[in-house]
Parts: structure tokens; C-alpha cells; sequence
């Protein structure tokens, strides 16, 4: 039996010889793990699907159980993100984050989209690629059903001011005189603020300013978030956030 999907390479190994293992993020069927024969070998047609951040449309013979990768036609293959060490690690980062929120025959339909659209953004990126990071990361736990809630105090309802903090089990963010959360600064909340608002065109009153210091402090809040409620590592945000 044959199977047609528009994927992306989450993970790849190498075994045997000149085989390897891919690790696919599909809409319909969420992750899949083919065999991929013969694609190490010099000059091999299918090489390039076997490539993370690829993302293709894969033909897969199924048997017993097992894929095999027969046929792969490519979208994109992001090949920009390897020219930059940054835009490297955050386009891993992703990869990561779709790793950690799918599983087999899971729906997945927004979620590869939405990875889709944050490897281009940060490929394109002109300087440090955090804006387009932060977006995807906010949207993926969206997604999860971990989402971020960001507007006035969650508890007092009163407009947010100086620290506030963060509380991990439900994602809201209180101030700080009635949460017990992780202590949160100004521009990690408005870069968060702003990133929901450039992704769902809601602004909260004037707007929040956003900037690269609060960017990367957000991105590192919510490596913490994702990873609270899910245990995955995310070693590529972990690399990225230390460069």
C-alpha cells in the first residue's frame, strides 16, 4: 500500500550501511518514521529528502507496519538556515517543538503549517531570527492546548506594570504582588504581548513595544514553559539562546 503526504524531515539517523531513518511530521497522520534505502551513497536521487528541515511531498510504501520512502518531490528545503548558526539552531529549535507536540496518527495539520511558515520567516530573517521563533513557539503550545495568556492580571485584573510573573501550570501572567510564578521582566512580557498581536492582529490598548533583548528572554520563558509541560529537552533552543 502506497501513501502520499506533504511532510517535514523532523529527525534523521543513519543505520546500516547507506541507509537512514526519518522522523516525518504529516497533516493527516502526524509523526511517521520510514526507511530511506540507499540515500547515503554518492549521487543518491534522494538525498535531499533525507535532510531535516526538508519539507516535500513523500510517497511511502507501507508494509507490515513499516514505511519505506520510495519518491520524494521537494517544496523547500531551507537550505538558508544552514549558512547561519543562529537561524540553524532556531530552525532546530522548531524542529524540536513539532517533535515534542506530535505523535503517530495525530492530526497535525496546523501544527506543520505553522512550522512551515516559521522556517521561512526565520530564513529570511534580516538579523537575529527571534521574532519568527517566538511567534511559532507561541503558537505551537497554542496548538498543544498550553496557551499563553497575555493582557491584564489574571488574578486582579489590573493593568500590568514593573515585574510580573509567570505561572507555568496555566500560562497567565499575573503582577507581582498576586502571583507566585516565575518573575517575569517588562520586555519579556511586551515582546510576548507583541508577538500576539502581530500574529492574531488583536492589540491590547497601544500596543506593546518589542526588542531583541525581550525577544530572547521570551523565547527562554517559554523553552521553560514547553518544557514543564512536556519534558522535552529542546537542546537546539538551549544552543541558540547561548550563542
Amino acid at each position: 500500500m502506497e501513501y502520499k503526504a506533504d511532510a517535514l524531515v523532523l529527525r534523521a539517523a543513519d543505520y546500516g550501511e547507506n541507509d537512514r531513518m526519518v522522523t516525518l511530521l504529516t497533516a493527516g497522520r502526524g509523526k511517521i518514521g520510514a526507511g530511506m534505502k540507499g540515500v547515503r551513497k554518492a549521487g543518491a536521487k534522494l538525498n535531499f529528502a533525507s535532510q531535516p528541515f526538508c519539507f516535500a511531498e513523500y510517497v511511502l510504501a507501507e508494509r507490515g507496519g513499516r514505511y519505506t520512502v520510495t519518491q520524494a518531490a521537494l517544496h523547500e528545503g531551507f537550505y538558508g538556515l544552514r549558512l547561519d548558526l543562529a537561524k540553524f539552531y532556531a530552525g532546530a529549535g522548531v524542529l524540536e517543538t513539532c517533535d515534542a507536540f506530535s505523535a503517530e496518527g495525530m492530526p497535525c495539520g496546523e501544527l506543520l503549517v505553522s512550522a512551515v511558515e516559521a522556517l521561512s520567516g526565520i530564513e529570511t530573517a534580516n538579523g537575529a531570527p527571534m521574532s519568527a521563533l517566538l511567534s511559532f513557539l507561541l503558537r505551537a503550545v497554542e496548538l498543544a492546548g498550553y496557551p499563553v495568556t497575555a493582557g491584564d492580571c489574571a488574578v486582579c485584573g489590573g493593568k500590568m506594570a514593573g515585574r510580573r510573573r509567570f505561572d507555568m501550570a496555566s500560562g497567565r501572567f499575573t503582577c507581582a504582588g498576586c502571583g507566585n510564578g516565575v518573575p517575569v521582566s517588562g520586555v519579556t512580557y511586551d515582546a510576548i504581548c507583541a508577538a500576539v498581536e502581530r500574529r492574531t492582529g488583536r492589540c491590547e490598548g497601544e500596543g506593546h513595544p518589542s526588542c531583541l533583548d525581550g525577544e530572547t528572554r521570551a523565547v527562554r520563558l517559554l523553552k521553560a514553559y514547553i518544557a514543564y509541560h512536556t519534558d522535552a529537552e529542546l537542546t537546539a533552543l538551549t544552543d541558540l539562546l547561548s550563542l
